[in-house]
């Protein structure tokens, strides 16, 4: 078992949710969302982050419809946030699935704090907690 620090990105056009999680518990923990202009964030902040946390690896969700296949105007600019994010920072990306997510967290949110909890950064950032959740999953199935 490793104890690696793991940064997971839910990617969006307006905002980008984060999480951080240790693989040793497979747990992960919303940090904050960064505010996005057509998909891109202030990198300085996203710099600020990394710097703070220090992974050693960054997962970002993969958006695909209920089939799995690319949906046309968002899954390859989450490719390209995930590439740009490997060469600023020099760090292995990794893309998981993040089918229902949203759906996920969402439902996760709501049981913890009602309509109240939902906002659009808590739903952003429990989305990265649920994406970087079912990538320890998959890691360890």
């Amino acid at each position: 078992m490793t104890t690696r620090t793991i940064l997971a990105f839910d990617f969006g056009t307006k905002s980008i949710g984060s999480a951080i999680g240790q693989e040793v518990t497979g747990t992960a923990n919303p940090l904050k969302a960064f505010k996005a202009k057509d998909g891109i964030p202030n990198w300085d902040d996203i710099e600020k982050t990394i710097k703070e946390w220090q992974p050693d690896l960054i997962v970002v969700g993969l958006p695909t419809d209920l089939h799995g296949k690319d949906l046309e105007s968002i899954t390859p600019r989450a490719k390209k946030f995930a590439n740009r994010l490997h060469g600023r920072f020099g760090l292995p990306v990794e893309l998981q699935d993040e089918r229902l997510s949203t759906t996920e967290a969402r439902a996760d949110l709501f049981s913890m704090g009602g309509y109240k909890a939902l906002s659009k950064g808590n739903v952003d950032c429990q989305s990265a907690v649920v994406i970087l959740e079912s990538w320890f999953e998959t890691q360890w199935g």
